[in-house]
């Protein structure tokens, strides 16, 4: 059986055409680096839409979420049970850079599956984690939209 020898040169044009395939998706897995997205930086101030679903967890629902100097200064569920969900949480909801947090410490623990999904702008828009596939209710999926920064020097996110 004969080895076949790839040159230097053709195997660094593979890797920048795999890693522009991978950038372009806009989502980074377990095994993806924060160097296949955009960079963002949580502003202090902001508001933004949190769908939280999957698993057995007490943060389930829709809410309207307002981050004011780094801290949820308020969270409001789109439903009834969502609205039963924000009050029981007693200044427990997360901010993006929470959720952030979660996907790292996720990875840091090695769960089979932490996939980040970003916007242009590098921001995350869905979060999916698992951390034992054969497990059952251990998953986490947060949808993240309708993302405003707020009127200041940090308005841009950056």
């Amino acid at each position: 059986m004969s080895k076949t020898r790839i040159s230097k040169p053709v195997v660094a044009v593979l890797a920048v055409a795999v890693s522009g395939v991978v950038a372009a998706c806009g989502s980074e897995s377990s095994s993806g680096t924060a160097s296949t997205r955009p960079t963002w930086r949580e502003p202090t101030s902001y508001t933004y839409t949190l769908t939280s679903s999957e698993g057995e967890r007490s943060l389930l629902g829709t809410f309207e979420v307002t981050v004011r100097d780094g801290k949820v200064t308020r969270a409001v569920g789109a439903d009834e049970d969502s609205r039963r969900v924000a009050r029981e949480a007693d200044g427990r909801m997360p901010t993006i850079g929470d959720l952030l947090a979660e996907a790292d410490a996720a990875r840091g623990e090695d769960a089979d599956r932490v996939d980040v999904d970003h916007a242009a702008d590098g921001r995350p828009t869905r979060i999916s984690l698992d951390w034992d596939e054969d497990a059952i209710d251990d998953e986490a999926v947060y949808e993240i939209r309708d993302y405003r920064p707020s009127d200041g020097p940090d308005r841009d996110g950056r």
